[in-house]
């Protein structure tokens, strides 16, 4: 695994009241696939572009009467470095291994399921992707069952 030097850090506060907005930044979050350092607290990687994803979510913490401050930081102990690394490279591994679980499942169905299961499929591949910053071997494996269910697809349309 890369070693990663600099963390972005959101530590947020959002009302609890309406519920809706604090549904909506841990959605956000989510989708972003932070690692959730503790309560109000999320890091990710790093770079300009985690940075700004970050700011925007920390922007719309504010509009809504919260609090939001971003830290760009190196932790002081490698290891706790290492360990969020690993718990993200963790959680997205799952994700794959879950995109492999359902690609199985969908071998048996018929030509226009299989379709559909390869389409929903490869759209979650990409989701997952996209906040997948420590790529697990799993990544490999997913895109390999993608291919083969795609391959089995060409073979039944060709003559």
């Amino acid at each position: 695994m890369v070693a990663i030097e600099n963390w972005v850090f959101l530590v947020y506060r959002v009302p609890r009241e309406p519920s809706t907005p604090r549904i909506s930044v841990w959605r956000k979050l989510k989708r972003l696939g932070v690692a959730q350092v503790g309560d109000g607290l999320v890091a990710l990687p790093y770079d300009a572009s985690t940075k700004e994803r970050l700011e925007w979510i920390a922007h719309d913490i504010t509009e809504v009467g919260g609090d939001a401050t971003i830290w760009i930081t190196t932790p002081g102990i490698r290891r706790f470095g290492r360990s969020l690394a690993e718990s993200l490279a963790s959680e997205r591994a799952a994700e794959y291994r879950e995109v492999c679980g359902q690609v199985a499942a969908s071998v048996g169905l018929g030509q226009v399921d299989r379709s559909r299961a390869l389409r929903r499929l490869r759209a979650e591949y990409r989701r997952i992707e996209r906040r997948d910053y420590f790529p697990p071997a799993e990544k490999a494996d997913a895109r390999e069952a993608l291919d083969r269910l795609a391959a089995g697809l060409e073979l039944a349309v060709t003559p």
